[in-house]
């Protein structure tokens, strides 16, 4: 019989520690923190890198309370939890900067879209246009030829310009001159056409141009989207995992650097304490803003009901906040329109100044008012996006969409590829991002592309 090479006897098994490190019990918080993570909770310590598993080998209060009895291990303990703590903190402030970067471009990339989207279109009515003016140029010079040449030769058409006696001289002179007059006319016209013809073409040629420039940055806005959500949700995964842990490491730490006679168990049950106390803080404020969505809906249904009128077009009006109507449409805040579609004035503060064209319309309502998804769809983005401040975009189908801006910090209710109803609460409005105060900057897409709210909602019996 072969010896039995046992673990014991070559000293290769895994520890314990190693053990909960390599075959962890993973929640779902806990892989979002490793995935996080990675390697960098280990960039405080010196020495080769570990797999990505020991990254997130956080002691247990046993291996604390082994540690304390012992000034060796207890100072490995102490450095080890350090570093712990210190490489939360560092992967955080890295997410959080690499968040923003992307939310930058996803932003500047996407509004450079927006721009070559309308420069392509505006160019195209400018071509449409020519392209008019040249067929009705064309048609002029049509009328004076027949006029002059009716009967298809310059002698009939002049046997029948001069019938009759002229009284004088100066009378034939003068049939003469109109004659004259009308080829000059004829002339002149028929070069309107030519010119109005060319421009046309220039401008239909140019058109081209900008339309594949606007597709290329539409596709180049669509990946910096997608960039930009994968960035926020390294941070977020990052923020979960020092939230998750950093508390029981904080009071491990004061456990191995206590001197007095506090014992392990009186830390873990403070810690324990702590947790249950942020809990119910916690399922207090979603208690509180279901509460708070419930009364909106009631108000807005009441309101609906009753027959109240909507946002007014001209920057007045308010209500009906996510009160469906039969198109199966809503209105997604019940604010007031502070700022339209469109060429604007360019406002400026200490930080920033605005577009000088606003590519949504902005409803206003206190801060931390309900905003509800105008339609039914999926969430196709939920995050940061640079001037937006924190931004939701839903995909209703068929080429259209809605982006609502300004969201709060932490006022995001919903996640990419959720599915949400019409009137169904997805944020709360806010002042982030490149805003003046707390608003809702809302948007309407056809083909990704930004068109005017106020008609598109119109079309749909909504007034905003």
């Amino acid at each position: 019989m072969e010896p039995d090479h046992g673990v014991e006897e070559c000293d290769c098994a895994p520890s314990a520690r190693e053990r909960r490190a390599l075959w962890p019990v993973m929640s779902r918080r806990g892989a979002l923190g490793l995935g996080a993570l990675g390697l960098v909770t280990l960039g405080a310590f010196a020495g080769p890198l570990l797999p990505a598993a020991f990254a997130t080998d956080y002691p247990s209060w046993d291996d604390v309370q082994r540690a304390k009895s012992n000034e060796a291990a207890k100072a490995s303990e102490v450095t080890n939890i350090q570093g712990l703590i210190a490489g939360l903190e560092a992967e955080v402030q890295r997410t959080k900067a690499a968040a923003q970067v992307a939310s930058d471009a996803f932003y500047t990339a996407q509004q450079e879209y927006f721009d070559a989207a309308a420069r392509a279109d505006q160019l195209q009515q400018q071509a449409d246009q020519q392209a008019a003016t040249a067929v009705d140029a064309a048609n002029k010079a049509g009328r004076v030829a027949a006029q002059l040449y009716r009967n298809g030769g310059d002698d009939t058409s002049l046997e029948l310009f001069f019938a009759g006696s002229a009284a004088s001289a100066d009378d034939l002179l003068a049939r003469l001159g109109t004659m004259d007059q009308l080829i000059e006319r004829n002339q002149a016209v028929y070069s309107d056409a030519i010119t109005a013809r060319d421009a046309a073409q220039s401008l239909s040629d140019q058109a081209v141009v900008a339309r594949d420039e606007r597709d290329r940055l539409q596709k180049v806005a669509e990946q910096k989207m997608v960039e930009s959500q994968q960035a926020a949700d390294a941070a977020q995964g990052a923020l979960d995992a020092q939230q998750a842990h950093l508390s029981d490491l904080q009071a491990q730490l004061a456990a191995l650097q206590d001197t007095t006679a506090r014992t392990i168990a009186d830390y873990q049950a403070g810690v324990e304490a702590e947790r249950k106390a942020r809990e119910a803080a916690a399922a207090a404020a979603r208690a509180e803003a279901e509460r708070l969505a419930a009364a909106a809906a009631a108000a807005a249904a009441a309101h609906h009901s009753g027959g109240g009128g909507g946002g007014g077009g001209g920057g007045g009006g308010g209500g009906n906040g996510g009160a469906v109507v039969s198109s199966g449409w809503c209105r997604p805040s019940s604010g007031y329109q502070s700022s339209g579609y469109g060429a604007r004035t360019v406002q400026c503060g200490a930080n920033y100044c605005s577009s000088g064209f606003h590519y949504g319309v902005d409803l206003a309502a206190a801060c931390g008012s309900a905003i509800y998804a105008a339609n039914a769809g999926t969430v196709v983005y939920a995050g940061p996006n640079g001037g937006y401040g924190n931004y939701i975009k839903i995909d209703h189908g068929g080429g259209i969409g809605t982006g609502y801006g300004h969201i709060m910090n932490g006022g995001i209710l919903v996640r990419v590829g959720q599915r949400v109803g019409s009137g169904q609460l997805i944020a709360y409005e806010g002042n982030t991002g490149n805003s003046f105060g707390c608003h809702l900057h809302f948007e309407t897409y056809v083909n990704g592309y930004p068109v005017n709210p106020i008609y598109f909602m119109a079309d749909r019996g909504i007034s905003v």
